[in-house]
């Protein structure tokens, strides 16, 4: 069986997307021939101490065997330093959820400084795998990876009930880490006009991530006193976010970029209809049929959307039907692990 050191900065049992990518495909790749070993690299990444930096090569050091492929996530990947690429076992894959310079939020000298490093640490890889063609074309335009060496491994997702929906007010639902990306404020802005309809919005996703944004959004709904409408759920298990999948009559994101967009499918597999932006891999991820879509960043056209969405139950449900034919058509974890698979066994042979 093939073995690959599989570097992941930081907890791996973090409730994020690119978390929930890294442990899925740990889980997946032995049933496709790969023994996938985890690493654990510091959670100072991607602003790592040079302690931090030592302390990772020493721990792919320790697990690395002749013939071992690597792969680090691209949390770590694009950060690493010249001088400590040059000292990583080949054959050395990057997997890269979305440049760690398009964060939203970066001063324009830090994401400078990402973006350097991770173009340099992007030509250093033998091969790059990223989770949407979106993506892909990016680093080939804008971080000069050749097109030969990206491999697009897209998310799986897992069969799923069709939502059954409220038995109330419409239920909206957005799912995501309150951090300055996923434009939560945004949303807020958006609904706040459209107080003379019925409707309820959850958002289920860490309060933690970014304190400050946090706090900012709690003071928006009150400031806009949606307070009784509104609800900050907080991370979820399993169990409880299908319930809250379940439990939904549309599906919102008003997010500024996004790598892929797996809460996105996971609507999808749910058969949710959709009102989404389209920034980053978010307009492809979501077929045209199955949601309004619309620019990031204008809350004047996200309004107008949210107010079509709510109150039209027939559009809703054409949506909803689009969506669920689109979301039994996904890749599952399965697949996702097999093009890592070919990846990983054809990385120590060129490009083949």
């Amino acid at each position: 069986m093939t073995r690959l050191i599989f570097a992941i900065p930081g907890e791996l049992e973090t409730r994020s997307g690119g978390y929930e990518y890294d442990r899925r495909l740990l889980a997946a790749l032995p049933a496709v021939g790969v023994e996938a070993i985890h690493c654990a690299l510091p959670g100072s990444f991607p602003d790592p101490r040079e302690a931090d930096v030592l302390q990772s090569l020493e721990a792919i050091a320790r697990l690395h065997r002749d013939g071992d492929a690597v792969l680090i996530d691209g949390l770590a990947y694009g950060a690493f330093p010249a001088a400590a690429l040059r000292r990583l076992p080949s054959p050395l894959i990057a997997l890269c959820h979305h440049p760690l310079c398009l964060e939203t939020g970066l001063d324009a000298e830090r994401a400078a400084r990402l973006r350097e490093s991770e173009t340099h640490a992007l030509a250093f890889a033998a091969r790059v795998i990223v989770t949407s063609r979106h993506t892909g074309a990016l680093l080939t335009r804008e971080f000069s990876v050749t097109a030969e060496k990206i491999a697009v491994a897209p998310p799986g997702v897992d069969p799923a009930p069709r939502a059954r929906g409220s038995a109330g007010a419409p239920t909206l639902l957005a799912v995501g880490a309150i951090i300055p990306r996923k434009a939560f404020d945004l949303l807020i802005e958006a609904l706040s006009p459209l107080a003379d309809l019925e409707w309820r919005l959850r958002i289920v996703g860490s309060a933690e991530a970014s304190p400050a944004t946090t706090a900012a959004l709690r003071a928006l709904i009150e400031a806009k006193r949606l307070g009784s409408r509104i609800e900050l759920m907080g991370e979820l298990g399993p169990d409880p976010l299908a319930r809250a999948f379940d439990e939904a009559d549309l599906f919102v994101s008003a997010s500024l970029y996004e790598g892929y967009g797996m809460a996105l499918a996971q609507a999808l597999v749910r058969g949710l209809p959709i009102v989404a932006t389209t920034g980053g891999a978010a307009a492809e991820t979501v077929p045209d049929a199955a949601a309004l879509k619309l620019p990031p960043g204008d809350a004047a056209e996200l309004t107008r959307a949210l107010r079509r969405a709510i109150g039209d139950k027939t559009l809703r449900a054409g949506l909803a039907e689009a969506s669920w034919r689109a979301g039994q058509a996904l890749p599952r974890w399965e697949d996702t692990a097999d093009i890592v698979a070919r990846v990983v066994d054809n990385s120590g042979r060129g490009l083949a």
